[in-house]
This record gives C-alpha cells, structure tokens and sequence, in this order.
C-alpha cells in the first residue's frame, strides 16, 4: 500500500532511484509501526517463554528465568520459609504491564487516525 502512495509517485515523477525512494520515504514512514508493533507483542513472548520454562518445556535448572524462578517458588518449603523467593512474580507482573502500557501509549501517539484534543 505504501508504494501506490501520491508521495511516491512524486518521486518517481522526479527521477529518485527505487533505492532511493524506499530509503528515503518509504522506511521512515512505516519504522514507527514496526517499533510500535515490536512493543506491543514483546509482552506475547515473555510470557510464552515464562509459561514454557514454567512447565517444563523451555529452560530449565541451570538457567535463570522467570519460568524456572516460578518452578522453584512452588516447592512447599520455600513457601513457607522464603517468602522472598516470590519476587519474580512480582517482576513478571510489572515487567509485562509496563510492557503493555508503553506500547499502547506508543500505538496512541503514532496513529495518525486520532483525534488531537
């Protein structure tokens, strides 16, 4: 869609190379989504690779993660006596909301749709 655009045209109009017509309007118009959308599902894979190391699947004992810090504060004993070993609960909680709310705000500030109050 980006290449059947009127500021594209223009430049073919003007003889800009298709290099240089990509570089020079076509990326810079479409990097904000690309870093708003790489925000948006960063929070998607930190939890699939929490909840895959979590059960089992993904990293396991030697390697810290959040999914193998979780496996462990499940063991009765740390329980009861660590309470402080639930601090990656914590962190996921705020490590996938800070996560979501940046991006939102990102998706917000870049859609050119929305009405500017």
């Amino acid at each position: 869609t980006e290449r059947n655009q009127d500021y594209v045209l223009a430049a073919q109009l003007c003889g800009s190379s298709t290099t240089r017509i990509i570089w020079r309007h076509m990326i810079p118009s479409f990097t904000s989504y690309i870093i708003v959308d790489t925000l948006i599902n960063f929070p998607y894979v930190i939890l699939a690779e929490t909840s895959l190391s979590f059960l089992g699947l993904g990293l396991t004992e030697p390697v810290n993660s959040l999914g193998v810090l979780l496996q462990k504060a499940q063991d009765p004993d740390i329980q009861q006596n660590m309470v402080w070993q639930f601090f990656p609960v914590l962190v996921f909680v705020f490590l996938i909301m800070a996560f979501v709310f940046i991006g939102d705000a990102l998706r917000d500030a870049a859609d050119p749709y929305s009405e500017k109050k």
